[in-house]
């Protein structure tokens, strides 16, 4: 049986702060290096890149062979002894990143884990250090503008990868036992209306439309009601212009209150199908559609797959709850992500996101508690927007 070896590595500059990861697939008996891996997350945490890292090599590694015995090698003991069981999962935005390593290899014994020094990872190490660089460059090269980080978050190209010191002891188990400790609260929003939500029609984040006379109205409603309550002490909103415009006019009722953009919190990419209705694309598409509902794999000609949102969405999400532990935090976003920040604090399937319906300028609540733990607290509720 073929031997194969793979080498994954994730690192973060600010821990959350920009982020990549790195991977290699190796023949066992020759050495011979067969695939490489490395892409940059955005804001991120250290654990969630290495654990990418490890998701990208077994991806690799099984498109190399499916049938070959794999050996994975990382520095990360953590990771390493959590996806074995060993150790606990405490992080709730880890957990899925584990089952998804998981879920690759599903026969027994097909995949074994080694954890190494440092020293002895440097190959994916430099991929992680390849893609954070280029990425510090393309940003240093672009233009600011009011929905961008500015180029000084992203911190010089020869700063070191951070390590998390969570790696150096097993994290204690999952369970109620700290759910009386003050959760981090999201507060996730809809955007309001825009001319093509009114239609019902494909709008991801190819797609950039205003707010509507309509939706500009939803968001003042929403906002005076959350500025009676007083309880957001931060904003974070998708780069798309129909969230910023809901921010915005958000933050005006809640004076002192920053907006952050998160980008990992934008719109799906419906690609070929953006400015259609479902019946229009159901008639244009009809084997593409029934393969993307079939599969959270599958993406629209051209756009993206439901299971790559819920890798950027779980990055964000993670990177909040880091950034902003125990407060009260309004995430300004769009169907797709706010269905899955749901569907991952539910522990739902995929398909549970055809199950949800969420209105232009609605309200869901979920509290994440340092156990682990999550609690839906609200869903859909637009009580701002009834007459009277």
């Amino acid at each position: 049986m073929r031997r194969l070896i793979v080498e994954a590595d994730g690192g973060s500059r600010g821990n959350p702060g920009p982020a990549a990861y790195g991977a290699l697939v190796r023949d066992a008996d020759t050495g011979e290096v067969l695939r490489e891996i490395a892409e940059y997350l955005g804001t991120a945490t250290n654990n969630v890149a290495e654990y990418r890292g490890l998701i990208a090599g077994l991806r690799a590694a099984r498109e190399v062979d499916p049938d070959a015995k794999v050996e994975v090698r990382m520095d990360s003991r953590l990771v390493v002894e959590q996806v074995t069981g060993r150790w606990k999962v405490n992080n709730p935005g880890l957990r899925p990143l584990v089952a998804e390593a998981r879920e690759i290899y599903p026969v027994p014994d097909q995949v074994t884990f080694t954890w190494v020094p440092r020293e002895a990872n440097r190959e994916a190490d430099r991929l992680v250090n390849q893609a954070l660089d280029e990425a510090a460059a393309a940003v240093a090269e672009r233009p600011a503008t009011p929905a961008q980080a500015p180029a000084a978050e992203v911190t010089p190209a020869q700063a070191p990868a951070v390590v998390d010191e969570a790696e150096v002891e097993p994290a204690p188990a999952v369970g109620w036992g700290r759910a009386t400790d003050s959760p981090t609260t999201l507060v996730l929003l809809r955007h309001g209306e825009t001319a093509l939500s009114a239609q019902k029609r494909f709008s991801g984040s190819g797609s950039d439309p205003e707010l509507s006379e309509r939706g500009r109205w939803q968001a003042e409603q929403v906002a005076a009601r959350l500025g009676r309550r007083g309880a957001v002490q931060v904003i974070v909103s998708s780069p798309l212009r129909r969230c910023l415009q809901t921010a915005a006019i958000c933050q005006r009722l809640l004076p002192g209150v920053e907006v952050e953009v998160e980008p990992g919190f934008r719109e799906a990419d419906f690609g070929a199908w953006d400015g259609y209705t479902f019946a229009e694309v159901q008639q244009r598409w009809p084997r593409e559609l029934k393969a993307w509902l079939a599969s959270s794999a599958v993406a629209p000609p051209g756009g993206e797959s439901f299971a790559a949102v819920s890798r950027r969405v779980q990055a964000a999400r993670d990177a909040v709850l880091s950034r902003h532990a125990g407060k009260t935090v309004l995430v300004v976003s769009h169907v797709t992500p706010i269905k899955t920040l749901i569907r991952l604090a539910l522990e739902a399937p995929t398909k549970a996101l055809y199950r949800m319906e969420l209105d232009p300028a609605g309200l869901s609540v979920i509290q994440w508690y340092p156990d682990g733990n999550a609690s839906v607290r609200v869903f859909n509720d637009t009580a701002h927007l009834w007459p009277g």
